[in-house]
């Protein structure tokens, strides 16, 4: 079976995009606390990025963050030199084994409102950012790794409000489909998690701030709750595991079981 080439001196060695906060942030110390070295990027936030660094050496694992501006797919070259660079120099290897394309936007504004500009917005960060930024970095995954993209619920059920959203994100896993048949000669499996409604600050903090909101979520999931981000990053890094390894192609909904 295809197996991860990877110097057995090293520890694998994960990418997270977006993740100086909120489910980026849960995967990252999820990782860590599996023996993962993680390098992370953020948008912005250099303070928030540099307490997850800390966050994950507390783990023992090695860190790293790194500026990057998914919608800015110009900037992808200058990043996969910073990425090749960082590799050598701070984890010892050339290449990387596991890729989380968490980085995205949220827009919510009903389909007859939905601006060009907010529309571009989407389709830049989540999806033509995924698409070209996993492209840009193929040379630096390592054969037998393991990419794992995110995508929503809302990509199954609908709530108005969340067209152009959503779309990104259906389009996301129809991509996912397509890398896991393209990258399998190479070993690499290409998966999709979907969340559910998860308490973060992802669009406003409206699940995690708005009692109404949080209610209305709750009484439409089996389990009885919204979701947290305990709930998101281990299944990720569970993903990413040996354990899962067989697991390619496919489109797993971590919800709660909403709206069913």
């Amino acid at each position: 079976m295809p197996t991860i080439e990877h110097d057995a001196r090293h520890n694998r060695v994960a990418l997270v995009t977006g993740a100086s906060r909120g489910l980026g942030r849960n995967t990252a110390l999820s990782l860590a606390s599996k023996g993962v070295d993680v390098i992370i990027t953020y948008h912005s936030n250099r303070d928030e990025a540099k307490s997850a660094v800390s966050a994950i050496e507390a783990f023992g694992q090695k860190a790293a963050a790194l500026q990057l501006d998914t919608g800015d797919s110009a900037s992808f070259d200058g990043f996969a030199a910073q990425l090749a660079k960082t590799l050598k120099e701070s984890f010892g290897v050339e290449r990387f084994d596991y890729l989380v394309n968490n980085a995205g936007i949220g827009v919510h504004a009903a389909f007859a409102q939905t601006t060009e500009a907010d529309f571009d917005r989407l389709i830049n960060v989540n999806l033509k950012g995924v698409f070209f930024l996993t492209q840009k970095l193929l040379p630096l995954i390592a054969d037998g790794g393991r990419i794992v993209n995110l995508s929503s619920g809302l990509a199954r059920f609908t709530l108005p409000g969340r067209s152009a959203y959503a779309a990104t994100k259906g389009a996301i896993e129809v991509l996912t489909r397509y890398l896991a048949k393209e990258l399998g000669p190479r070993g690499i499996a290409v998966n999709t998690v979907a969340p559910g409604a998860i308490e973060t600050d992802f669009s406003g903090g409206l699940v995690r701030d708005n009692p109404e909101a949080n209610r209305s979520v709750a009484s439409q999931t089996a389990l009885g709750r919204a979701g947290l981000p305990d709930d998101i990053g281990p299944m990720i890094a569970s993903l990413l595991s040996d354990d899962n390894r067989w697991v390619n192609g496919q489109r797993i909904e971590a919800s709660g079981g909403a709206y069913l």
